[in-house]
């Protein structure tokens, strides 16, 4: 039987009644339908209550989709094409009234029957004063009491396209009937009966159909239940098996002790005193490093919040163990300021440092593949450039990569493969990461989180101002100059070809000169158009103090450390998303001195756009303002996400509004590994074959190689 329904469900999804090529073509681009399975495993996102019917006289505009039981008593085409419409009375005991049609008249004109009994069912609008219904759904009540219409009507995810195709919400649940009808038997259980049992959950079987055809709120509410769980258990059976194989199969070097370098940089060049975060954080990877399996750990801290200083121990443990160490930024500006610091750092230390870039010229690239090769260097920072073939190391035991997810997979992977022996990896990302991320995007990773920051480091305080407070604000940067303090000024660039974006740019930057005048105030501009060293010059002389006000896009959200800099004014702050806002925020309050942002924005603002202004303004906790992120934007929309070629696609789950439960799903899921890892056990078969089957879509997100 399990063979029977599996080829079943494996049928293209052409061969099901009421498709054909043309609508299969159709449902695979826009749907990613391509056979049973996949159109069984497309679930509604919402229902509309069929219970309650409403009299034409208890119609009003304010009510949401509604139906209603009357006869056609008479229809009216009004106008000439294109602007024709029909228009039909409905009338009950207590009144009448219009249902009004602009689209598929004909069609729509020739199937309805005057003095017949109809079910409609549509949204209250008010057009001239009087009340209709537009384009509401008609059928005949006879039908209706079939039952398809009756109790919770599924409403499926489609799309425009699909809608032009008459492949609404509506067909897509009578092709899911069809789909049902045609089922040669049960579907196969997923999960082992005992664990079914000891949580309470239906079956498989009757979960999906209690999810496309839902009798009542309660078996809709189990079945959400039985099938949310289902998706997270099993993404975190994949992810820790992973992590657990790794832990135990994949050799890493063992760094024996601690090392005499990092005392001596502990004990003698600490230019300040360690958060106890850093401690905390610098103990888990000493831990890591001894246990001669590979590290691969995830270090997570706000912008400000000392992860370089971090790095750079693990990197003084690896080479005081006689290994070298590497760290890879996604910009060359980035790459020079670890270089920068971590020279400072190091000062009078027995430790050579190269940088490698793009930009790097042959004959320097020729003696940084001889010292690396030799030894002599111990290590290296630099951008991709780390990545090329060309590029070998005697020894090398620490891979440092910041600023990760700009990073693809692959060229994460091939940094670790120059040795044969894996070195240690240690990942770093200023984007604070949901809890709910952490355990499914970087699910086999270890993570260790920043919370804390360095002493002396105020929070920087947010104001929201609209555009006619310009004034105001300048009055304000005029006063900050005056204390010899810097401004950022940013404009958004969604893309650098996008032509508006470039002329508000452009005119932000004369209205600021005009404002700031050359002969009191010095005044730079920077985007993405530049060459790269007219970036760089620009950049290097806001640093040095010789430029106020820097006037930019955001390439400067990475990679510039300016002390000084105590402004960041956001232009147009309504087109940042969340995290964004809160990466250029970490610009400014680098210093000892109170920092300011300053949100401008246009009065008017959607509700999402107002809800991202407010958080900005009433937190500096990056974690929080990632949790608001999620739940704004959806998982697959996270920065992030993309570590596999493919967002986080949950088909059911909502890691924003579901995280207990997968919470709750990793433990059931960690406590059957913990107990039997490889599943051998009679009653894991089940979670053996379905954990196989299910690995065939990346699920190792956070995964290194």
């Amino acid at each position: 039987m399990r063979t029977e329904i599996h080829t079943f469900l494996q049928q293209e999804i052409k061969y099901l009644p009421g498709v054909g090529p043309r609508r299969a073509e159709l449902l695979h681009k826009e749907l990613e339908i391509a056979c049973y399975r996949d159109l069984l495993y497309h679930f509604p996102y919402k229902y509309l209550d069929r219970t309650r019917f409403y009299t034409v006289r208890e119609i009003r505009p304010d009510l949401p989709a509604i139906q209603v039981r009357g006869r056609i008593t008479s229809m009216t085409r009004v106008g000439a094409a294109p602007r024709e419409r029909l228009v039909m009375s409905l009338s009950d005991d207590t009144g009448t009234v219009p249902l009004v049609f602009f689209k598929g008249i004909k069609y729509i004109a020739a199937s309805v029957r005057p003095d017949t009994e109809y079910v409609i069912f549509g949204k209250p609008t008010l057009f001239n004063g009087s009340l209709n219904l537009v384009h509401p759904e008609i059928e005949p009540l006879a039908r209706q009491e079939e039952g398809f219409s009756v109790g919770l009507q599924p409403q499926y995810p489609s799309t425009e396209k699909l809608r032009s195709h008459y492949l609404t919400s509506r067909v897509l649940h009578k092709l899911m009937a069809t789909l049902w009808a045609g089922l040669p038997g049960q579907i196969p259980e997923t999960l082992p009966e005992g664990m079914r049992s000891r949580l309470g959950l239906p079956s498989l079987h009757q979960a999906l159909f209690d999810i496309h055809f839902p009798q009542t709120p309660e078996l809709l509410r189990k079945a959400e239940y039985r099938l949310k769980f289902e998706e997270l258990f099993y993404l975190q059976m994949n992810v820790l098996s992973s992590k657990m194989y790794r832990k135990n199969t994949v050799p890493g070097f063992r760094f024996e002790h601690i090392g005499q370098l990092f005392n001596d940089f502990y004990e003698n060049h600490l230019p300040f005193r360690m958060t106890e975060a850093q401690k905390r954080v610098i103990r888990e990877i000493r831990r890591d490093l001894g246990l001669g399996r590979q590290m691969n750990r995830l270090l997570q801290g706000d912008v400000g919040s000392g992860k370089t200083l971090v790095a750079l121990s693990a990197m003084l443990i690896a080479i005081g163990n006689g290994f070298q160490a590497c760290m890879m930024a996604p910009t060359e500006i980035l790459s020079r300021q670890h270089l920068d610091s971590v020279s400072r750092l190091l000062e009078g230390l027995p430790v050579r440092i190269a940088l490698l870039t793009g930009s790097t010229s042959r004959a320097e690239r020729k003696q940084i593949a001889e010292g690396l090769m030799e030894g002599s260097i111990h290590l290296l920072i630099g951008t991709h450039a780390l990545i090329e073939e060309t590029v070998q190391f005697r020894n090398l035991g620490l891979v440092v990569i910041d600023e990760q997810h700009r990073f693809g997979v692959a060229q994460r992977a091939a940094l670790w493969q120059k040795n044969e022996c894996p070195p240690h990896i240690l990942v770093m990302t200023a984007t604070p990461i949901p809890r709910t991320l952490a355990m499914t995007v970087y699910g086999d990773l270890d993570v260790s989180v920043l919370d804390e920051l360095p002493p002396g480091r105020k929070p920087v305080m947010t104001y929201h101002y609209y555009d006619m407070a310009r004034r105001k604000v300048f009055r304000f940067l005029r006063e900050q100059l005056a204390l010899k303090r810097q401004v950022y000024v940013v404009y958004p660039m969604i893309s650098e070809s996008e032509k508006s974006d470039y002329e508000n740019l452009e005119r932000g930057f004369a209205i600021i000169r005009e404002a700031f005048p050359e002969s009191e105030y010095t005044v730079g501009m920077v985007h993405g158009k530049m060459k790269n060293e007219d970036k760089d010059l620009m950049m290097r002389l806001f640093k040095s103090g010789d430029l106020q006000i820097l006037v930019a896009t955001t390439v400067i959200e990475v990679g510039v450390d300016v002390p000084n800099a105590s402004v960041m004014v956001i232009e147009s702050a309504e087109r940042f998303g969340l995290s964004q806002l809160h990466q250029l925020r970490g610009r400014v309050g680098r210093g000892a001195e109170q920092s300011y942002c300053v949100l401008m924005t246009s009065v008017k603002l959607s509700q999402d756009a107002r809800k991202r202004i407010e958080v900005m303004v009433e937190t500096n906790d990056g974690f929080r303002i990632s949790e608001v992120d999620l739940d704004l934007r959806g998982q697959g929309d996270i920065e992030g996400t993309q570590q596999s070629g493919k967002g986080l696609r949950l088909q059911i789950a909502d890691l924003a509004r579901d995280g207990q439960l997968l919470q709750f799903a990793r433990n059931q899921a960690e406590e059957i590994l913990e107990a039997d890892p490889l599943l051998n056990k009679p009653e894991n078969h089940i979670l053996k074959e379905e954990c196989a089957r299910r690995k065939t879509t990346p699920i190792n997100w956070g995964r290194i190689g």
